[in-house]
């Protein structure tokens, strides 16, 4: 079992930047596992964002924000990270860190862990 937290969601400029943090916790090695965020606008389905390799080796990106966001990880602390640059208003949505063994994947449904979710709202 896996439980992930995020934080770090807020009230954002356009053009800004800001970094999004999950906290893994659980009786398991987090270096396991790969890493996803996905997020989810009011009245659209959950979309991925970025994932990461379970050493961090590999990282994969949406296209809507290749070379904004940033995906990493800390093995040693037990956290993921998303550094959002360029804030764009369609950016708004809410966040959610997900977790699954071994390869990293873009399908949310073949990811087995889930945090809550933090909002982003991106004013412009």
């Amino acid at each position: 079992q896996v439980q992930l937290v995020e934080s770090g969601g807020g009230l954002l400029q356009a053009g800004g930047s800001h970094r999004l943090s999950c906290a893994a916790s659980g009786r398991t090695t987090f270096s396991n596992y790969a890493m996803g965020w996905f997020r989810q606008a009011p009245g659209k389905e959950r979309e991925f964002v970025a994932a990461i390799s379970w050493k961090g080796a590999n990282t994969y990106y949406a296209d809507s924000v290749k070379g904004r966001f940033t995906i990493s990880r800390d093995n040693a602390k037990n956290m993921v990270y998303l550094q959002m640059n360029s804030l764009k208003p369609e950016d708004t949505a809410v966040y959610y860190c997900a977790a699954r063994r071994n390869i990293a994947s873009i399908r949310s449904r073949e990811y087995d862990y889930w945090g809550q979710g933090t909002q982003v709202t991106v004013s412009s």
